[in-house]
Formats: structure tokens, sequence, C-alpha cells
């Protein structure tokens, strides 16, 4: 009776995990739409979508049945999630026009693709027994979720610097701390220590991105204010500077 409502409450969790899950990995649409509308990537990195592109592929491997039996609720929301991440960093190989960052960004792309797709084949042909699978991917899980979790580090340098969140997205943020919490709550149903440990910590970096955007939000404004009110300066003196060498009210010498 009770492992069968622990089983009912994990099943709960997991479909809201899911669902959160999914909200996280479409939290960056609203950046990508300003990235589409710009034509520019601008100072927007790519290392949270190249981390979660690895790291949801490595939660693919961890939840075939072959390799850690009932977790159908990773493996698809996980597989959701990398194809999600692809047409992210499609865009962002698009839309950006620095060519060295461009050819970096596609070459740690392709690493990461090979490096899982080497890891499946490895696991699969030399452990015998989903114990030892599990163990292996779950262990490979857990750097790349800590990594996937901790990669707006970068931004948050940035936003420290400067002063300004414009550039660390608040949904991003929102979304992975929701998520955290989530998996978190999933992962002591029963105790999953591959889930629990990067989930955890993950939630804890996600708290620490929440604090600073609270803490630089009002900055932030006054920032954009600012260069709002001096490009529209810039703008009148040109408009001025024009106006004075307009050639119909000069006259020429005759």
């Amino acid at each position: 009776m009770v492992s069968h409502l622990v089983s009912t409450i994990r099943n709960v969790v997991g479909i809201t995990g899911n669902v959160i899950s999914l909200f996280l990995f479409l939290s960056p649409v609203p950046t990508f739409v300003r990235i589409w509308k710009k034509g520019s990537v601008e100072q927007y990195s790519p290392v949270p979508y190249l981390a979660t592109l690895i790291n949801c592929m490595v939660w693919v491997i961890y939840g075939l049945p072959m390799v850690h039996p009932d977790s159908t609720l990773v493996i698809t929301i996980n597989g959701a999630g990398t194809a999600i991440e692809l047409v992210y960093l499609t865009l962002f190989l698009i839309f950006c026009h620095d060519k060295k960052k461009r050819l970096k960004v596609l070459l740690i792309a392709l690493v990461e693709v090979v490096f899982m797709a080497l890891v499946a084949a490895l696991v699969l042909t030399l452990a015998h027994t989903t114990e030892r699978r599990s163990m292996v991917v779950g262990i490979i899980a857990i750097l790349f979720n800590i990594m996937m979790y901790a990669s707006p580090l970068s931004v948050m340098k940035l936003v420290i610097s400067t002063k300004s969140v414009e550039y660390m997205p608040f949904f991003l943020s929102l979304a992975s701390f929701a998520n955290g919490v989530a998996w978190t709550t999933y992962a002591f149903l029963p105790f999953d220590p591959f889930i629990a440990v990067p989930n955890g910590l993950g939630t804890l970096f996600s708290l620490a991105q929440l604090l600073l955007y609270a803490t630089y939000y009002e900055s932030t404004k006054r920032i954009i204010a600012a260069r709002k009110e001096t490009k529209v300066e810039v703008n009148l003196s040109e408009v001025v500077v024009n106006g004075n060498h307009d050639p119909k009210k000069t006259t020429r010498a005759t």
C-alpha cells in the first residue's frame, strides 16, 4: 500500500517535472525572438545551450530501458530537450557574425554528439548489467547536469561587472530553479543519488541567479533608460547637422 502510494506520488512529481522542464527548455524563446529581430546574437552566450544539449543527451542514455529501467519520464523530456537545444544552437550559428565564435560553437556541438555516441556504445558493450550501466552513466550525468546549471555563471560575472541583468534571461533562471526543485523531489521517491545531487546543486545555482537578478534589476532599468536617452540625443544632433548642411538651403556664388 505504502509503496503503491509512493509510486503514484513519484509519477505525479515526475510528470510535473516534465512540464516544468519543458518550460525550462522553451524559456529562451524570448531571447531568440530578440536575436531574430536584431539579426545578431549580440553579447548572448552559447554556453547555456551547449551545456543543456550534452546534459539532455546523457540523460536520454540514462533513461534507456537497458541502462536504467522504468525511466520513461526521464527519457521523454530529455529527448524533447535535445531537439529544442539543437534548434537554438542552429539559430545561434545563423545569427552569429563572428566567424571564429561560430566555428568554435559548431565544433563543440559536434564533439558533444560524438562523445555521447561513444559513451552509449561503450556502456552498452562493456557493462553487462543495468546496475553498472546506471552507475557509469549516472556519474557522467551528474557532471553534465551540474555543468548545465552552472553554465550561467559566466553570464553572472558579466552581470556583476556591468551591474546589468540585460543579458541574463530571467525566465531561464526561474525555470531552472523550478526544474531543480521538482527533480530533487522526484529523486527522493525513492532515493536516486544520480538525480538528487545535480538537481539539488542546480537549485542552489538557480537561486543565486534569481537573487542576482533582484539585486541588479533596478540598475538595469536605469542603464537601459540612459542608453535610450543618449540614442535620442545623438539622433537629434544628426538631424540638426544634416539640416545645417541641406544643399537646398545653401546658395551658390555666381
